[in-house]
């Protein structure tokens, strides 16, 4: 069995990309067990704090990283790239300055986002590659998740009641477990 990790970039409560990772957390999926991260708490980044210990939600993410074969991230976009909380979190987590092991380094990622543009997340997703490729993350690029016109997607209640977009959903998902269960060898 392997271990998908989803981060949500959004701190938002009624976040778009938090209800298609819940989406994509519902979905049934054979030998793959696939749990949420998070990103609440990291504080911006500060090498003076850093040095006096790596803050407890910053251990948590990094350990939830490690623990996961893929990890898929949820990405809004915002002004056209990705939203700065998110990136501020990837950086806590790739930080090597107290030592901790590059968690990114040859782990499977894949990117996926859903936004009301009718573009989707496709800017923000392509401010992350150069970011995973200078990690040394395994960026997936068999597919991409980008859904467009999210307010269409979601019921009042967060739920994904598009069957389109929830086809695709799976389909994505599906796809990038085949790729890390073929990466790993399982």
């Amino acid at each position: 069995m392997i271990k998908l990790l989803g981060i949500s970039g959004s701190l938002r409560k009624a976040s778009f990309n938090k209800a298609l990772l819940h989406a994509a957390l519902e979905l049934p999926l054979a030998d793959v067990r696939f749990t949420a991260g998070t990103i609440e708490g990291i504080p911006l980044y500060n090498a003076d704090i850093e040095r006096e210990g790596v803050p407890a939600p910053v251990q948590l993410l990094r350990d939830q990283i490690a623990g996961a074969d893929g990890v898929i991230l949820f990405t809004p976009e915002y002004n056209n790239s990705m939203p700065g909380v998110f990136k501020n979190a990837i950086d806590w987590a790739s930080s090597s300055m107290t030592g901790a092991p590059n968690v990114f380094a040859g782990r499977a990622f894949a990117l996926a986002g859903t936004s009301p543009s009718p573009f989707g997340t496709l800017l923000s997703q392509n401010a992350w590659l150069p970011v995973f490729r200078t990690l040394g993350a395994d960026l997936w690029s068999g597919k991409r998740l980008m859904l467009p016109k999210a307010g269409a997607l979601f019921d009042k209640d967060s739920k994904l009641v598009d069957e389109d977009a929830r086809g695709r959903l799976k389909a994505f998902v599906e796809a990038f477990a085949d790729y890390v269960k073929k990466e790993k060898g399982l």
